[in-house]
């Protein structure tokens, strides 16, 4: 059952992750989390920083897809100005949003990967749908209070996976 927590990498920040070692692991698509990963939480609209991460993975060549437990309007008034489309009500930890996106998008589980900063929604959605996954650490480190009992739940589950796993640790990029 810990096994469903594991990430596959555990990476800084979003802005950490490399076009180029994606592609060396066969990865063309990242689908990304929304609240606390692309953006912080309390923020609507995305940030220079995130448009220009953007713009450089698109040129070269990965594409950015958001997959999201929020509803539809919150999610597309955060990323209408990014240009990027998305996935909402994902259900995460459920496979439902993954799937949902994998079929629209005709994307097979070996080209994506799954970018969140929860390990309980984002890490073991990613892991029921077998594609691999990247932790990074939240943007910003407050929560909204339903995160709040996540983050406490996955610290005690991070403390059981770094005994089974002495080598997982954060990195500044997948490896």
């Amino acid at each position: 059952m810990l096994d469903a927590f594991k990430p596959t990498w555990m990476v800084e920040s979003l802005y950490h992750i490399s076009p180029e070692k994606l592609k060396e692991n066969g990865i063309d698509t990242i689908l990304t989390d929304l609240d606390n990963t692309l953006i912080p939480w309390n923020n609507s609209i995305g940030t220079n920083k995130i448009n220009e991460w953007i713009r450089f993975m698109k040129e070269n060549g990965i594409n950015v897809i958001v997959v999201s437990n929020n509803n539809p309007k919150r999610v597309g008034i955060a990323v209408e100005k990014l240009d990027i489309p998305f996935v909402a009500h994902a259900l995460k930890p459920l496979n439902r949003g993954i799937k949902q996106t994998l079929k629209r998008f005709k994307l097979t589980p070996k080209q994506v990967v799954m970018v969140g900063d929860q390990l309980m929604t984002d890490i073991w959605a990613a892991n029921n749908c077998h594609i691999k996954s990247i932790w990074v650490k939240p943007l910003v480190e407050t929560d909204m209070f339903p995160t709040k009992i996540n983050r406490f739940l996955e610290s005690a589950v991070y403390k059981k996976l770094k005994k089974k796993y002495p080598n997982l640790n954060w990195k500044e990029d997948i490896y």
